[in-house]
């Protein structure tokens, strides 16, 4: 029964030499955008606030990225797999130009209605002052990460194809580095050290926009430079051509997932925008928690990501009954890391807002709000983990509903009657939607096991 769950240490080493670049990329990417909120924090309530709302939508954008990326990276996993040069060169291809649209539909959206979306998360308790003080540091703030989005996409591209095939320490390099870069300059930055000006919300924009084009012109010149290692970035850029019947399988299939993702963001900020209705003081407390979260839960979204990479080599290369038995273990090792974790976050919820200069409420809030996220985290583990193997076999529809579409369904309804036909608080909205996440973790089992997911989408050509 043990060797059912557990495996072996070859295939623990298999599974960490990708997870845990990921996750130390992962890891210190969120500590520095932690400490950057923190930074924000200490220059007050109003500018983390402002700060949180904009960056609700620009989390919507970065998931849009990512499920466009991950539509195509199905593909190119599985063309890896199965030993194909061009076919990984053709996904990376697409995912460049199809990035390049997404990204300027999104300035276009940003600049043109990105002040009345965050006026959207400004409709709670709060005088006209603050509400108005924190929608100028939004604007401000969002202003500036425009011109971070396209290097952001370009390195998001080229980290994707190099984990799909295999080379997950370079994206993780680049990621160090570029957290480094925004590290410091939010110190000189946001409180004008070093000679710098003291620019508060806009300086940690600038930074972050800096380590931007810090990890872009790594990931893309050592690419470059050990070709060699990386064959399917020779002749990538000599010409747009991308065979038509590819094109079709990646938009059949990575176009749900792109769908699902940005649905996914959306709903997550409708929901957000349901718990600003109890106050700015919820706003504040969210971002907290949000913060130190995704701080915490870095080890289940590596595991994640590792899943659907190796699963998706395993089915290119035809070994379903393989994929079936290591889909399971690595399931179970998911929820078994993230519990570990959970309990660890759960200890320190009383000590981190006290970190924050802001108002005792607000470090009251983000408490409870944390202990909740770290005892609802296994179950998140377990339908993340059911995610990515489902999607590893490009069952993007099935993949659609079981993740936005259960959002849509279930958690924005529940939340959005609750918000407004409810005197309920924050904390009970908030409870309510993160257990909801059980049904869709028991959901995700069900389809797991019953091997929907299994299917080589890469056998019988090398389009």
């Amino acid at each position: 029964m043990l060797k059912k769950y557990i495996g072996t240490r070859t295939f623990y080493r298999r599974v960490l030499a990708l997870m845990i670049p990921i996750m130390i990329q992962n890891g210190i990417t969120n500590f520095v955008s932690m400490l950057d909120n923190v930074m924000v924090g200490q220059v007050g309530t109003l500018q983390m606030t402002g700060v949180a709302i904009a960056n609700q939508l620009v989390f919507v954008f970065n998931l849009c990225i990512f499920g466009a990326i991950s539509g195509a990276g199905i593909f190119g996993a599985q063309y890896y797999g199965k030993g194909d040069t061009d076919g990984v060169r053709y996904t990376f291809r697409f995912k460049v130009l199809f990035g390049l649209l997404l990204t300027a539909i999104a300035i276009t959206v940003f600049v043109f209605y990105g002040e009345p979306l965050m006026k959207t998360y400004l409709t709670g308790e709060g005088t006209t002052d603050d509400i108005a003080a924190s929608l100028s540091y939004g604007k401000q703030y969002l202003t500036v990460i425009l011109i971070g989005l396209l290097p952001y996409t370009m390195a998001q591209v080229y980290s994707g194809t190099l984990r799909e095939t295999g080379r997950a320490v370079l994206p993780m390099v680049a990621g160090v580095v570029s957290v480094l870069v925004n590290l410091l300059f939010n110190y000189f930055l946001i409180f004008g050290k070093a000679g710098f000006p003291c620019l508060g919300a806009v300086g940690a924009a600038i930074a972050t926009v800096l380590s931007r084009f810090v990890e872009l012109l790594i990931v893309a010149i050592a690419t470059r430079v050990r070709h060699r290692q990386n064959p399917f970035i020779v002749g990538a850029f000599s010409g747009l051509y991308i065979p038509l019947d590819l094109v079709r399988r990646i938009m059949l299939k990575g176009l749900p997932l792109m769908i699902n993702e940005t649905l996914w963001a959306a709903g997550i900020a409708v929901v957000n925008q349901c718990y600003s209705t109890r106050g700015l003081d919820v706003v504040a407390a969210n971002n907290i928690n949000q913060t130190f979260f995704n701080v915490f839960s870095v080890a289940f979204i590596a595991a994640g990501n590792a899943i659907g990479i190796l699963l998706g080599q395993i089915l290119g290369a035809g070994k379903t009954t393989e994929a079936a038995d290591s889909a399971r273990k690595m399931i179970v090792f998911s929820c078994f890391v993230s519990t570990l974790l959970s309990a660890v976050y759960f200890v320190f919820t009383p000590y981190i807002p006290l970190i924050y200069n802001t108002d005792e409420s607000v470090r009251n809030l983000a408490t409870t709000l944390m202990r909740i996220a770290a005892v609802a985290m296994p179950i998140d583990a377990l339908a993340n983990a059911a995610y990515f193997t489902l999607r590893s076999g490009g069952k993007t529809i099935i993949t659609f509903l079981f993740d936005s579409g259960f959002v849509w369904v279930v958690c924005v309804p529940f939340v959005l009657i609750l918000s407004r036909f409810t005197a309920l608080s924050v904390l009970g909205l908030f409870a309510v939607n993160q257990f909801l996440n059980l049904l869709k973790a028991v959901l995700g089992c069900i389809m797991v096991k019953k091997g929907v997911w299994i299917r080589n989408m890469v056998a019988d050509s090398r389009q």
